[in-house]
């Protein structure tokens, strides 16, 4: 007898924030899904804006997102999975029948509202919910694996870590952005709010002639001009340069052009970015917080603090021996060990698990 074929129903409703870490998360994973689920077994369908159009092919099933959804869920009669894709939303199918895996990105929250016991709470108390409702929780590193561990109750339920992939398509020839840099820079990308850290990032043009580039959408103003603020105590202030939210082809010219990449953030759960420079095989510079190190390995080199001549000293060394040793392929070979298709196949094995 023919199995009964299954259904999938994939949570994209963060794709309404262009331009963030969750947008290309569903993007990249909803893509190699399509093109590793078994056809003959199962089937997929996307659950996310209208305004985002049917990103995933005309042959898919889509239910659009509505605001109304949070209070009203859609009946998902007929579905046999729903793969919630981010720990705090508030969109989410009633446990039924239908089998429900949960994405856990980081509870970076603990980190910001370190200071407000009241809100950690709140968050916690928002996740245990989903947790609760859960059939298989997964992480997107080891790092968020034991944060949830320590912070939530799992209900002695499996927690699997699925790393995420690298988004660029890697294109040899990116078409040159509106504004090229004059001079041999340093690139940085991410919304720019407290916790990426960037403000210790402009230390590291003193005694030298170079530029830093900051791409990413202005999140917190305030912190934009702390950012301006710790570059002109440097005499540095006219070599930062603030580049907005930036294309797929634009971002993919940056990282091929530039001469390293920083990252000095503070609050992580995987760390795209990192894994996208280290493709172009460029010496990345990281904090050591968070899932970072976890993410770089070997292949990266390290701030052993946020202090300016620590940095500084870093920074140089780095460089040295990046020049010295010529390490781009190792660089390349560890960032191919992150890649969407390897993801899709264990979401994928985790789904079936459950069928």
């Amino acid at each position: 007898m023919r199995q009964k074929q299954k259904h999938i129903l994939f949570d994209c409703e963060r794709m309404k924030y262009p331009h963030t870490g969750l947008y290309y998360f569903c993007l990249q994973l909803g893509l190699a899904l399509t093109r590793n689920i078994n056809v003959e077994k199962e089937d997929i369908s996307f659950y996310l804006p209208s305004s985002v159009g049917k990103l995933f092919g005309e042959k898919y099933n889509y239910i659009s997102q509505s605001s109304l959804h949070k209070f009203v869920f859609p009946s998902v009669k007929g579905f046999d999975i729903w793969h919630g894709t981010f720990q705090g939303s508030n969109y989410s199918p009633k446990k039924s029948s239908i089998k429900k895996v949960l994405t856990i990105h980081d509870l970076n929250f603990l980190l910001e509202h370190k200071n407000n016991t009241a809100k950690k709470k709140s968050n916690l108390a928002k996740i245990q919910k989903q947790i609760n409702d859960a059939d298989r929780i997964c992480t997107i590193s080891e790092f968020v694996k034991k944060e949830v561990l320590e912070n939530l109750d799992v209900k002695n339920k499996e927690v699997q870590v699925v790393y995420n992939g690298c988004n660029l398509s890697l294109n040899t020839n990116p078409k040159q952005p509106a504004m090229i840099p004059d001079k041999p820079f340093v690139f940085t990308i991410g919304t720019i709010m407290t916790k990426k850290n960037f403000h210790v990032l402009p230390a590291l043009l003193c005694n030298n002639d170079l530029l830093l580039v900051i791409a990413g959408t202005i999140m917190e103003e305030a912190y934009l001009a702390k950012i301006k603020e710790e570059a002109n105590k440097y005499g540095v202030g006219n070599r930062v340069i603030f580049a907005g939210a930036v294309s797929e082809n634009d971002k993919e010219w940056f990282l091929k052009n530039c001469l390293a990449f920083a990252f000095p953030s503070i609050a992580e759960g995987f760390g795209l970015p990192v894994i996208e420079a280290m493709a172009f095989g460029k010496p990345v510079f990281l904090s050591t917080a968070t899932s970072l190190p976890e993410v770089g390995g070997d292949a990266a080199y390290y701030f052993p603090s946020f202090d300016a001549d620590e940095m500084q000293q870093a920074f140089q060394r780095g460089m040295e021996h990046y020049i010295d040793t010529s390490p781009s392929e190792i660089i390349k070979k560890r960032a191919g060990k992150f890649t969407w298709e390897e993801a899709a196949k264990k979401y994928l094995e985790i789904y079936r698990s459950l069928y």
